[in-house]
């Protein structure tokens, strides 16, 4: 898991931070839920890397309560 994630880099309302398989990190905000469906997205919004160089599957770091 990374360590060195820096949360006032974050955009407003970013809740995760996390690295895909091809080595990009990403942003991740809580998702938006389309009323009256069962459905809901999330656009992840590109990040630094703060140089991580884990296993992607293990990069998911969730921001630390205030």
């Amino acid at each position: 898991m990374p360590e060195n994630v820096d949360w006032s880099q974050a955009p407003k309302g970013a809740r995760w931070w996390a690295m895909d398989a091809d080595g990009k990190a990403n942003w991740f905000v809580a998702p938006n839920v389309v009323a009256r469906t069962n459905f809901w997205f999330s656009e992840p919004i590109p990040a630094p890397n703060f140089g991580y160089i884990g296993d992607w599957r293990e990069s998911l770091v969730e921001r630390p309560a205030k």
